[in-house]
């Protein structure tokens, strides 16, 4: 998320340097490495129909408006449950929830619940 985060303001600082920028001093597993730099790789390439998605599950909220740490939580969990597909839909929720809750706002961690559980809903049908 924190990568993703970056990107929205034109760093492309790599994973150790973001790492070390949050005060992590483990030197991070290359898997690590990879499994994040493919979940940007992949928000890149589906950008577009991402913030779509997120844009029309957001009632009365465009991607522009909403606060970055939101959307980077969103643009991430979004891209999980849409393309990943390699955790269930409940852990990347919960998983996004969390992570709105250390790092968003007051309402972050209800509003991203309610964004991710509008898109996750047709997929549960």
């Amino acid at each position: 998320m924190k990568m993703a985060y970056e990107k929205l303001f034109g760093c492309d600082d790599t994973y150790a340097t973001v790492s070390e920028i949050s005060g992590v001093e483990a030197e991070p597993a290359a898997e690590d490495i990879d499994f994040a730099n493919g979940i940007l790789d992949g928000i890149e390439a589906h950008r577009e129909e991402i913030d779509s998605v997120i844009g029309s599950a957001a009632k009365g909220w465009s991607v522009e408006r909403m606060p970055k740490v939101d959307i980077s939580v969103l643009r991430v969990a979004v891209y999980e449950l849409l393309f990943e597909r390699k955790a269930p839909q409940k852990v990347i929720i919960n998983e996004a929830v969390r992570i709105a809750t250390k790092y968003g706002g007051e309402d972050s961690p209800r509003f991203i619940n309610g964004v991710l559980g509008t898109v996750a809903a047709p997929a549960e049908k």
